[in-house]
């Protein structure tokens, strides 16, 4: 795979076309997502949160707590096989598209850098100039508004990471009550500022390991933004009156002007390449001027340019994709026989069955009931078969808060008559109310007849 020397600073033309306005009305959408999610409930609880810190995580409505981490496993793992079947197919398309580091740098910051200094020329001769008012006042004016969206996106990421109802408290109550989560707060900005105003394609280029896994992840059928080599070789400029011998390439070098990473699309698929289109643009535009067919760059893959055969589905992707379907299936199977509560019910150590006087016959047993749910239960616990009692040690109060934990000791009575050998498998429940949440089995000790 080739790549290109990076060019410090960068100064990309501003895009325009077809590809570049449906981008803008695709990051729209992703943008309004990502700031409406936090705020959207499901059943009383987020629709998204990733709190980690607590141990909490919530998934479209699925909570996932300390005892269910293996849950959320699956589902990562699922999500990287989906990325890698997606990047076999359709290359990176996720990091031109909807990968929030392209979606701000191009669609927020990027605008407003073109709207306050102007196009490229106009930022390479602003950046050149003396410090005068003029230059202070659009620096000025920039950074500041990139340090106020950067304040955003930081408050943004603290309502995925600990819920909306603890960014609202941070808004509302006195910075030092909170002053830990206001200091990291501060810290984000600093980093997405950072990130956007100096960094920038160097996240995609230099930091973001999944240009790197292109090698692995595409092949010869992956589509890609791709320069026609057949149809463009020779490049050549364009003379009026003459017969052109070259290909359809005029060395215009549009398309290196306008790209956001600074490569030469020309030189074949790149690590620094996101896919983000506006070489496509810039060379239809171009195309166009001088009555050639548009497409020299394009949305292909290199068997069709080169072979002129299109095979997007390919032995390895149905591979990736059976494994996908398994994990899927793994996990909708799991998700779907998921019970609120996970009960654990073991005999006392030590402990020896009792026979009393009343011609039963009791077992010791500790207990622990989580609570796999973001909201209180207020359960019971039940011994459905065969037929006996249950004797709580003290009064204890089986409230589990949200993602909380009950423990205690209890005894389990049974006659005598129901008993029909030494070990009896018991079968007990939990219910909150009319609902069963759950059903166990456990090992019931009698003397031997």
């Amino acid at each position: 795979m080739k790549t290109s020397p990076e060019s410090r600073p960068l100064y990309p033309q501003r895009p325009e076309g077809k590809w570049h306005n449906r981008r803008v009305v695709f990051s729209i959408v992703i943008i309004a997502l990502l700031f409406v999610t936090p705020f959207v409930r499901m059943d009383g609880q987020p629709l998204v949160l990733l709190n980690v810190l607590e141990r909490k995580i919530i998934l479209f409505g699925i909570f996932i707590g300390p005892q269910d981490y293996w849950l959320f496993g699956l589902t990562m793992l699922s999500f990287f096989v989906f990325i890698v079947l997606f990047t076999t197919v359709f290359g990176r398309l996720w990091c031109g598209w909807a990968c929030p580091q392209t979606v701000f740098m191009e669609m927020v910051f990027r605008k407003i850098e073109y709207a306050i200094e102007g196009d490229a020329g106009k930022q390479k001769l602003l950046d050149k100039a003396p410090w005068t008012s003029e230059k202070v006042l659009k620096k000025g004016l920039k950074y500041t508004i990139f340090l106020i969206i950067s304040f955003a996106i930081a408050n943004l990421l603290l309502a995925y990471v600990l819920g909306t109802d603890e960014l609202y408290k941070i808004i509302s109550e006195p910075i030092e009550d909170h002053i830990g989560l206001f200091s990291g707060i501060v810290i984000f900005t600093g980093v997405f500022y950072w990130n956007f105003a100096w960094l920038r394609e160097q996240a995609c280029t230099v930091v973001c390991p999944y240009g790197r896994l292109q090698s692995v992840l595409l092949d010869r059928n992956s589509i890609n933004v791709a320069y026609d080599h057949g149809r463009g070789e020779p490049r050549g400029k364009l003379h009026k009156g003459s017969d052109r011998t070259e290909g359809d390439c005029i060395n215009c070098f549009q398309c290196v002007a306008v790209c956001p990473t600074g490569i030469d699309i020309r030189n074949g698929t790149q690590m620094e390449c996101v896919n983000c289109t506006a070489c496509i643009d810039a060379c239809d535009a171009i195309m166009e001027k001088v009555g050639f067919d548009r497409g020299l760059i394009r949305y292909t893959s290199e068997n069709v340019i080169e072979r002129k055969t299109a095979k997007v589905i390919t032995p390895r992707t149905w591979g990736y994709a059976a494994v996908l379907l398994l994990l899927w299936s793994a996990l909708g199977f799991v998700v779907a026989t998921r019970t609120d509560t996970q009960t654990t019910l073991f005999r006392a150590p030590g402990s020896r069955y009792i026979e009393n006087s009343d011609g039963t016959i009791s077992n010791l047993y500790t207990f622990k009931i989580f609570n796999k749910t973001n909201h209180i239960i207020k359960p019971s616990l039940h011994l459905d078969s065969p037929h006996g009692k249950l004797l709580f040690a003290g009064s204890p109060d089986l409230t589990l808060e949200a993602a909380g934990m009950s423990e205690g000791t209890v005894f389990v009575i049974i006659p005598k008559s129901e008993l029909k050998s030494r070990k009896t498998v018991l079968k007990l429940s939990v219910s909150q109310g009319n609902q069963q949440l759950e059903t166990f089995e456990t090992t019931f000790i009698a003397p031997e007849e």
